[in-house]
């Protein structure tokens, strides 16, 4: 039993198996192959935080890998009404197969999954997004021919979505820079790690950072939560802005964002709609991604081709 809270909770070896595995069933898919991998498995969706990739991809994995999803509002809970964490936790444990959270706080899911005895599985909290950054790595895989060596250059915000993402490139050797405010940096433990352990550097200029770079990426300025801050952040973040001034100083990159998008902030309409843009390859991606991460998971028949 393994819990996935963090993409370092999985080896250089797991990521590029279920990213393999990733690749196979999405060309399965495409054939219109589906196998039951996970038949008679539930998976509990337990959601704080409202989603749009989150919710339908994972509920859509579980259906065609011949298991069931069940979405679960926080407020519709007993959490919602002050629940320990620890009690839901090891009720779920007694019921489902694994459970997936998109929260708040870190600390939830911690607290969740000590007293779990199904895998959890991070679908999004304050300091990570694993689940998302499985999909990067796929889409940037598929769209480069490799995974180490590629440049990333990361503008905006160091937020849950670059911390799984300097966690990943330091196990696979991808480089990364990131342009930063003063102020908004990644977690420090986490970019220390990337520092000490992969081609992780922290720089102030956007135009530095893409220098070079095969991978663009940015995300809102404005995450969940942080409403209070939008207008301080909108001034904060100028010059911050992905667009095709920017996108003329890499040649060779493509542009990715997480979404949802704040078009015309983070980034230019023109530049989410130009054939440089793989967001939409990379929200697809989030399907396959999970359904080869719930395998991993559940499952130790997928090296199976029956």
């Amino acid at each position: 039993m393994k819990h996935l809270l963090s993409i370092s909770d999985l080896s250089a070896e797991e990521i590029i198996s279920i990213l393999e595995l990733a690749e196979r069933l999405k060309e399965e898919r495409k054939k219109g192959i589906f196998r039951d991998y996970l038949k008679n498995r539930i998976l509990a969706m337990i959601f704080e935080l409202p989603s749009t990739r989150t919710r339908v991809s994972f509920e859509v994995a579980m259906l065609e890998l011949g298991g069931h999803a069940l979405y679960l509002n926080w407020n519709d809970l007993q959490l919602g009404r002050g629940e320990p964490i620890k009690d839901t936790s090891r009720v779920m444990s007694r019921y489902v197969s694994a459970v997936m959270m998109r929260v708040r706080k870190h600390s939830t899911l911690e607290e969740f999954a000590r007293y779990s005895s199904i895998p959890v599985i991070n679908g999004l909290s304050n300091l990570e997004h694993p689940c998302q950054t499985l999909a990067d790595l796929m889409t940037i895989k598929e769209k480069k021919g490799r995974l180490k060596g590629v440049k990333i250059a990361w503008i905006g915000d160091g937020n849950n979505v670059c911390n799984s993402l300097i966690l990943a490139s330091a196990k696979l050797g991808i480089r990364m820079d990131i342009a930063c405010p003063e102020g908004y940096e990644p977690n420090e433990s986490i970019m220390k790690f990337g520092m000490q352990n992969g081609e992780i550097r922290l720089v102030r200029n956007p135009k530095e950072a893409v220098l070079n770079a095969d991978v663009i990426y940015t995300d809102v300025w404005t995450s969940m939560g942080q409403d209070e801050e939008r207008e301080k952040r909108l001034k904060v973040f100028q010059g911050y802005q992905v667009n095709e001034d920017l996108l003329s100083l890499a040649e060779n990159a493509i542009v990715m964002h997480c979404m949802p998008a704040r078009r015309g902030e983070e980034i230019t309409d023109e530049v989410i709609e130009s054939e440089r843009s793989v967001v939409f390859d990379q929200a697809e991606n989030r399907l396959h991604a999970q359904k080869a991460l719930l395998v991993h998971l559940l499952s130790g028949r997928y090296m199976s081709n029956s």
